[in-house]
């Protein structure tokens, strides 16, 4: 003790460094956290390691803490830093910060309902802080869903939280179980960014508006959500001067820019991105799959993170197989919303995710005893569909909505930069302008005294009190059908003139009365498993990635992962009309040779005997519009003009 007690009152500054314990002892009396350390501090650090003589060139580049553990070797070239030796020295020393106890983070708390208290980076608090994405606290989830399940009031606002926490989890969850992949700080925040601005381009009322008001409004353009979220990120990140902030927090820009959006929506070079697609699309099965990666491998279309660091992209956005962070908290957060069980469990994710490399890509994988699991994730999805998401009801109120916003289109707008005025379909144009785009619109024109808005208004009111049109039924073609907007239009024509054949009650019918609606129902990925393209590891090899087709899991799951719904309403509620429009409806699913509508023989029980039905499983149609062969005289009789 003695001679301890002598060494340390006589040992001079440089003394201090000689050993790994009073090295440490140093580092943790300057600010313990790296991010925050200056020149000074960082200096100090490089002596500490005996890498003194390459302070210069750090003081020269002003290289703080913020940057420090993510140099490279070609920063350190650039730098002056020529040895090579040197740079592995250095390289050795600044891995080691990541093993160094960062200070305390001032994070905030959430109280979510699905995860419970969560806590957030301070630049991801900065970020909700904005009027950008405090938007999105006054858009549904789930869009016109809420006018029918009382509970699905809930917004894109907590989503978002969830799915930033969520993607925070997983990517920690890899960090630690696996220290090769070399996951940074850096990395991890890029990651939890982008799941929290993943929806920041939603419009009101969420699909509806991206899904049916755009195509209507502006169909000459081809837009989606996600690239309003890429540049209402840009926007938000301008607007509110976050670039230092950022850097701040040890984020390099514009290179973590770009990786946070292609982390959103895929590779920001699209013409990289359809080749991959179109691939895929038109090669089905396993070697579908398979080379599609083939693909991904020949050619990296991605500018934020190299080859090595593949399996980041599969956490927001899972452009793969759709397993990601977005889908686990949606199932999560809507089933308690709408009272539906759910059947999948994020945890149980969390816990079994490891990345493996496939055909020299890494890949997050999982346990081959969750495949199982899995394949219950995307049946809940399926049941999302069929009992909320596309329940017969909640599609009408969204088509009813839809044509609300197309009547007001041109009398309802809002101002943008340097005071233009934007339309509801022309304000994606300006972010400026569609920040102020949310729910809100519906109750603007509701309680608006304009009278170029009197029709919208109607259209409104009806559906709050309850006015809405009619469903006559549900029909499928015997295959699936390339169905556009000019196929419902001759659709909606056509049942006007499909007079019942035999007791007509004389009421004439106009195409303007019927609406079609096709509903696509899927396992996320049209008609492929989507298990297909997920890869497995067992528990005596976990760096092994194996595929597990679906007659090894079991035989009673699905032959078709994917189907085509139509579903015709009448717009009009007087009773006598609703009868012939029924009657009509089941007339054209005779001619059209559709499946018979499972109320069939009750409305018309004079009609249905008149043809012999089949049961759905035979091919049936010899074209794309789904018209059997026993069918095609009454089909060209009743529409000479369209055949």
């Amino acid at each position: 003790m003695a001679s301890r007690k002598r060494g340390s009152a006589t040992a001079s500054p440089g003394d201090s460094f000689q050993t790994p314990g009073k090295k440490a002892s140093v580092y943790r009396t300057q600010n313990s956290d790296v991010s925050q350390w200056g020149i000074v501090e960082t200096c100090h650090y490089l002596r500490g390691e005996g890498l003194g003589e390459h302070e210069t060139a750090f003081t020269d580049h002003k290289i703080t803490g913020a940057v420090l553990r993510y140099l490279k070797k070609d920063d350190l070239e650039k730098m002056g830093i020529k040895p090579v030796g040197d740079q592995l020295r250095i390289l050795h020393s600044l891995s080691k910060l990541g093993h160094i106890e960062e200070g305390p983070q001032t994070n905030k708390v959430f109280n979510d309902p699905i995860h419970g208290h969560v806590e957030l980076h301070p630049l991801l608090v900065k970020i909700i802080d904005t009027p950008q994405f405090q938007r999105l606290r006054n858009i549904k989830q789930l869009g016109a869903t809420y006018f029918v399940f009382p509970g699905a009031s809930h917004n894109r606002f907590e989503h978002s939280i969830g799915v930033g926490f969520l993607a925070g989890q997983l990517v920690k969850a890899l960090k630690e179980k696996q220290r090769e992949l070399s996951i940074s700080q850096r990395d991890i925040l890029c990651v939890q960014i982008a799941g929290l601005c993943h929806d920041l381009g939603h419009g009101p009322f969420s699909h509806m508006f991206d899904a049916k008001f755009i195509p209507k409004a502006r169909p000459d353009i081809s837009w989606k959500h996600e690239k309003a979220s890429l540049d209402m990120f840009d926007h938000l990140v301008e607007k509110n001067d976050l670039k230092p902030q950022m850097e701040q927090h040890g984020l390099v820009l514009p290179e973590d820019l770009d990786f946070i959006k292609e982390l959103i929506a895929g590779p920001l070079d699209t013409t990289v991105d359809l080749q991959v697609v179109h691939t895929v699309s038109i090669i089905t099965g396993d070697q579908g799959m398979m080379l599609m990666l083939c693909c991904q491998s020949s050619q990296w279309p991605y500018r934020g993170r190299s080859k090595d660091k593949s399996f980041l992209y599969e956490i927001v956005a899972n452009k793969r197989n759709g397993i990601d962070m977005d889908k686990w908290d949606y199932f999560a957060r809507d089933c308690h919303n709408l009272g539906i069980q759910n059947n999948s469990d994020y945890r149980r994710y969390l816990k079994f995710a490891r990345v493996c490399e496939v055909d020299g890509e890494k890949l997050i994988c999982t346990r081959d005893k969750e495949v199982g699991n899995l394949y219950d994730l995307f049946y809940t999805r399926i049941c999302l569909h069929k009992r909320a998401y596309q329940h017969r009801v909640c599609t009408v109120i969204e088509i009813m909505i839809n044509e609300a916003f197309l009547k007001a289109d041109k009398h309802f707008q809002v101002q943008g930069s340097g005071g233009k005025m934007f339309t509801l379909s022309t304000a994606i144009d300006d972010m400026e302008a569609y920040t102020k785009l949310t729910d809100s619109v519906f109750e603007q024109i509701l309680h608006s005294s304009n009278p170029e808005l009197a029709e919208a208004r109607q259209i409104l009111q009806n559906i709050l009190q309850r006015r809405l049109y009619k469903y006559l039924g549900q029909t499928q073609a015997k295959k699936p059908l390339k169905v556009t907007q000019n196929t419902i239009n001759e659709w909606e024509a056509e049942l006007a003139e499909s007079v019942p054949q035999v007791g007509n009650p004389g009421v004439t019918l106009l195409p303007e009365d019927f609406v079609v609606s096709v509903i696509q129902m899927d396992y996320g990925m049209n008609q492929e498993n989507p298990i297909d393209s997920m890869r497995f590891y067992c528990k005596t090899d976990p760096t092994k990635a194996i595929p597990i087709h679906k007659h090894q899991v079991s035989k009673i799951l699905p032959e078709n992962f994917a189907e085509q719904l139509i579903r015709v309403y009448y717009k009009k509620t007087d009773g006598e009309g609703l009868a012939t429009a029924q009657k009509h409806f089941i007339q054209w699913c005779m001619i059209r040779d559709f499946i018979k509508p499972q109320d069939g023989d009750v409305i018309a029980p004079e009609l249905t005997p008149l043809k012999s039905w089949s049961d759905g499983k035979e091919d049936g149609g010899d074209d794309n519009l789904g018209r059997g062969h026993s069918n095609q005289k009454a089909v060209k009789s009743l529409f000479k003009d369209k055949v």
